[in-house]
């Protein structure tokens, strides 16, 4: 296919068909890294590689307002939330996910995360097999809400785990799956606007630093408290991303079931290496296929005109296995992350470039600290069986995650 008629094809279904793989695949066709298409039957340029990240995270040329697709403004992100603000008001809104981030308090829902696990073990042990996707977002979502002062009865934790989980799992979905994802962020915001109010008036105590408390008591620039709906959408822009992190620790367990060798070797190790292991789970597996952003004024760069208004789509899952950044990427290597730190804009599991500056996730900490958790007690502290062989990932479904799950079985507590 030329590229004039790329043009003017429609790729939405190319899209939805393989989310990870299209534009990567699509650039080597071209032998380029920056192409147009339709998506949506809205024109939109796709890039790929950390030279296009890097430009995409410039904020004098690209905007994040208005850059999301209505569909996952209405699922996955939420209708105001700081994915889709620009200049001041991004600034202070990242700085409060920062504040509820910093690392005394990702050490502390660590610790939460922790006992949850344990505690799992022997539920696990006695259930004999389990699906492990499923039940780490059960257990995310006690320990994200113990965490961030947000109450939840036992009675309604299968229902908020169902309603924090359609949030991501469903909201790449068509048809029924949107819709549901949709129904299930209304019933979310209700419930965290149910909070947030009982915080404002007095009713429901909070430590200061839990996020539901930050939330419900920040400022924006012009001084005034967040709307109430907005504060409801960004206290599920901490819950959502945190169960979120199922889909790696999915993958992590994945990875220790593939790549055997490596699994002994940290069984037996002190730790020390284990980010190196999370690290390249991070960037090898499908986690987001993709950003975008809004050209905020026409530009030229390499060779392309980018004019003003037109959405961009920043390959994610290609830029972290473009072999131009990393030597032999296809390859599961731990040891290329126990040297030197990456380039910010070649791996770029969870965005790009600075998180206190860019769009790049303020949760970032977060997911690779729970990683670390996950990994301690599948290596360190359990004793179980894979129900059945490594299968493929599903590259086709959003989430990408193992096709039929992750199943653990003849499970146990190892001894001390």
């Amino acid at each position: 296919m030329t590229p004039s008629a790329i043009k003017s094809v429609d790729s939405t279904l190319a899209l939805l068909r393989d989310p990870y793989r299209f534009v990567s695949r699509r650039a080597a066709e071209l032998d380029d890294d920056v192409f147009e298409t339709r998506l949506l039957l809205r024109r939109t340029t796709c890039m790929t590689g950390a030279e296009a990240a890097e430009i995409l995270y410039d904020p004098t040329r690209f905007q994040r307002a208005g850059a999301a697709p209505p569909p996952l403004q209405k699922t996955l992100f939420g209708q105001g939330g700081v994915q889709g603000l620009d200049g001041e008001h991004h600034r202070r809104r990242k700085a409060m996910f920062l504040r509820i981030n910093q690392p005394a308090r990702v050490e502390a829902l660590a610790e939460v995360v922790t006992r949850e696990w344990q505690r799992a073990v022997g539920d696990w042990e006695v259930a004999g097999q389990i699906d492990l996707y499923p039940q780490v977002q059960l257990r995310l979502t006690r320990a994200a809400c113990e965490w961030a002062g947000v109450p939840l009865p036992e009675a309604e934790v299968e229902v908020r785990t169902r309603q924090l989980t359609a949030l991501f799992d469903a909201a790449g979905d068509v048809g029924l799956g949107h819709l549901r994802s949709r129904a299930e962020r209304k019933a979310a915001e209700r419930w965290t606007t149910n909070v947030l109010e009982q915080i404002r008036s007095d009713q429901l105590a909070v430590p200061d630093s839990a996020a539901a408390s930050v939330i419900a008591s920040h400022q924006e620039p012009d001084g005034r408290p967040m709307e109430l709906r907005i504060a409801a959408v960004e206290l599920l822009n901490v819950l959502r991303p945190t169960v979120a992190t199922a889909v790696y620790i999915t993958f992590l367990a994945h990875a220790l079931d593939v790549h055997r060798a490596w699994r002994d070797r940290l069984a037996q190790g002190d730790g020390t290496e284990d980010l190196a292991f999370i690290e390249e789970v991070r960037r090898t597996y499908p986690f987001f296929p993709a950003v975008t952003a809004i050209v905020r004024d026409d530009f030229q760069w390499r060779g392309h005109h980018f004019p003003k208004g037109r959405r961009v789509l920043l390959d994610l899952y290609g830029t972290n296995r473009d072999p131009r950044a990393w030597e032999h990427p296809e390859r599961f290597d731990p040891e290329r992350f126990l040297g030197a730190d990456p380039d910010p804009f070649a791996f770029v599991p969870q965005g790009g470039g600075d998180p206190s500056v860019h769009h790049r996730c303020p949760g970032e900490p977060i997911s690779t600290r729970l990683m670390g958790v996950a990994l301690d007690q599948l290596a360190r502290h359990m004793e179980y069986k894979p129900g059945q062989p490594a299968a493929p990932i599903d590259y086709r479904r959003l989430p990408a995650i193992p096709e039929r799950g992750f199943p653990i079985q003849q499970i146990a507590r190892r001894p001390s």
